[in-house]
């Protein structure tokens, strides 16, 4: 069997090759059933099943109190950015913002149509700004931070100290990359294109007392405490993308689990930084350490005005999306659960190869 491309891009990511030859099988006959899964009734007995059982799966793989509901939705995580204030401000209508990058803004700008937001800090281009420094409203309804920002590589190192404040995690990017200690949120959700399958569906995992303070105007498919009640079938459901998440939970367990995928990362990102430091100036990231993203790797060359050849020539070879983000050029490598460390590895040899060539003259 030929040799798969790598897909870099920061999402639709790459899905394990057993994934995909599982869907494959079982396309035009979803167990026995005799129709596809993406033709089958959303209250069929056996769509349930694979439902209910998913929400278990996923509690456990996660390790996620028992206090907390599991919710999947449609939206995206952008739709999370008006379903948050929607949820959360029945009560108070003040509500603090972490501002890290590109998408903790949008949800920032997304609340504003609903609650008095107050920034509590916003990260420069290298670094997140010192704990000592934030502004944060004791009273506010909730606090809100993105733990890993996609589009500039930045991370928060810890999750932030807010008090009694419930935080909300914008997990899209980061969720079952490694252990995470989830009693420490009010509400975490992640939409599934990046560790968790494909894109369609959205998790949402929700505090028991977060659950009854949503204003009244919030849609029915939206509000947090009617689909937990409704188990996520208040309408019909996003079907096949449930159906691949459920592939990549039994696939994420078979990898040994959280804990055995975050190592595999740590090891993988680790790799990539350290050619990109140790390359001469051929490559650049100016991340400080302590603020890089753990999953998103942006860099420049040396010479940008290469990057369309270096794109191209890494596209040729089977290393696929490099492309940064539109708002900040250079590239970008996206090293989520499913990227092997041969991935990363040709990569560097490319990189390597490619620094020979071009910029060692």
């Amino acid at each position: 069997m030929k040799q798969r491309d790598y897909n870099f891009g920061a999402g639709p990511a790459m899905l394990p090759s057993p994934v995909l030859e599982q869907i494959n099988a079982e396309l035009f006959d979803w167990r026995a059933t005799g129709v596809s899964v993406m033709e089958i009734g959303h209250r069929t007995v056996q769509f349930q099943e694979l439902l209910s059982n998913l929400l278990i799966k996923l509690k456990n793989l996660l390790n996620i109190p028992a206090n907390y509901q599991l919710v999947l939705t449609t939206g995206g995580a952008q739709g999370q950015f008006d379903a948050i204030p929607q949820n959360l401000c029945g009560i108070k209508r003040q509500v603090d913002y972490f501002i890290s990058g590109t998408w903790s803004k949008k949800a920032a700008l997304a609340a504003k149509k609903y609650a008095d937001v107050n920034l509590v800090t916003e990260a420069g281009a290298h670094s997140i700004p010192d704990p000592r420094s934030w502004q944060l409203n004791p009273d506010a309804a909730y606090a809100y931070y993105c733990p890993n920002e996609t589009v500039a590589g930045i991370a928060f190192p810890d999750i932030p100290n807010v008090g009694k404040v419930p935080l909300i995690a914008d997990l899209t990017s980061s969720i079952a990359s490694g252990p995470l200690d989830y009693s420490q949120f009010g509400i975490a959700f992640a939409s599934a294109q990046k560790n968790l399958g494909i894109a369609g569906v959205t998790l949402v995992i929700i505090r028991d007392d977060l659950l009854d303070q949503a204003l009244a105007s919030t849609p029915l498919v939206w509000n947090y405490k009617l689909m937990a009640e409704e188990k996520s079938s208040i309408n019909t459901p996003p079907t096949f993308a449930i159906y691949v998440m459920d592939l990549m939970v039994d696939w994420m367990i078979a990898a040994g689990g959280i804990s055995a995928l975050g190592a595999i990362n740590q090891h993988k990102v680790e790799k990539l930084y350290q050619y990109i430091d140790n390359s001469g100036g051929a490559y650049i990231n100016d991340i400080l350490p302590s603020y890089r993203s753990q999953l998103n790797v942006p860099f420049n060359l040396a010479n940008n005005n290469m990057l369309t050849q270096f794109l191209s020539e890494a596209s040729a070879g089977g290393l696929r999306y490099l492309k940064g983000h539109i708002s900040v050029g250079g590239a970008r490598a996206s090293l989520y659960n499913s990227m092997p460390e041969s991935g990363v590895d040709k990569l560097i040899a490319f990189m390597q190869d490619f620094a020979a060539r071009n910029f060692r003259k």
